[in-house]
């Protein structure tokens, strides 16, 4: 994480991508008509055929949940454009900020009152019969798993290029911190800071008690491929999209080269919403 110290009040660029949600629709445009007055220009970033080089924003201001977030990390990609997440959501550790500040926060934004914090990704590739067929980034998870009505699925592991086991299980989880408290968390994966360097496995209700969540070195690369003959086998990337996988298949999963940009208010803001999100009070209130 790196703090951005300098003040300006030069008019700047600012993207929504807003919740298909009335509430934050609505906050969207009181918004854009806040940002507008103080002689900022604005876009949403949501509507089809935006051009995000050729707007070339100051940030992206992200109304609503966490899959809201994720799924505006997946139009930036690769571009070097800072998110804001604003809250409008139910539980969630990507947005931080209130609906209730909003403008303050944005003012604290404008006037450079912020942290960058740099989040890891994963970038996964599925290989079928020598053929890459799937390069996906993802800032939380890829997730193997099973259909509702099909058998376990047998998932060989290797950690660069060695093997490791092969999880019975009704899935398996390939998490980076941030989605340390995403799925990963509710199939009894442990909580790590964003910035502490690692990749989780997690198994989904595995079958025996021995496959334990294990978390790797970030250097490490970790491929799976299934065993015997599956059906109805899912990989799934932040949970926003999705491919059916067979035997055939090997998916390779390593660091991705770039990182997504989160704006924080506070180097101490995880925690404080780390605790709200799960309700940590210590016998204090």
């Amino acid at each position: 994480m790196q703090a951005k110290e300098s003040y300006s009040m030069e008019t700047k660029c600012i993207g929504l991508f807003v919740k298909r949600d009335e509430l934050a629709r609505n906050k969207a445009v009181e918004l854009e008509k806040w940002l507008l007055q103080r002689g900022n220009t604005v876009f949403y970033a949501d509507e089809p055929d935006i051009s995000l080089s050729e707007k070339a924003p100051f940030c992206i201001i992200v109304l609503g949940g966490d899959g809201t977030f994720l799924s505006a990390a997946r139009l930036v990609g690769n571009r070097d454009i800072p998110l804001m997440g604003i809250k409008f959501g139910e539980v969630g550790f990507l947005a931080e900020t209130l609906e209730a500040h909003l403008f303050q926060a944005v003012e604290n934004v404008l006037e450079g009152t912020y942290v960058i914090e740099e989040r890891m990704r994963l970038q996964v590739s599925v290989i079928r019969e020598g053929k890459e067929i799937a390069s996906v980034g993802v800032l939380n998870d890829v997730v193997l798993n099973k259909g509702a009505l099909s058998r376990l699925a047998r998932c060989a592991v290797y950690i660069d290029s060695s093997y490791l086991t092969t999880f019975k299980a009704d899935g398996l989880i390939v998490a980076t911190p941030t989605g340390s408290t995403a799925y990963s968390l509710a199939a009894g994966g442990p909580v790590i800071h964003p910035i502490v360097p690692g990749i989780i496995l997690t198994p989904i209700c595995p079958f025996t008690l021995t496959n334990r969540p294990l978390i790797i070195p970030d250097t490490a690369q970790v491929e799976m491929h299934l065993e015997d003959e599956p059906s109805d086998i899912v990989l799934t990337f932040d949970g926003q999209e999705g491919m059916a996988i067979d035997s055939r298949d090997k998916i390779v999963v390593k660091k991705g080269s770039h990182h997504v940009k989160m704006i924080s208010l506070s180097r101490d803001n995880y925690f404080n919403v780390l605790k709200a999100r799960l309700m940590w009070s210590g016998g204090r209130g």
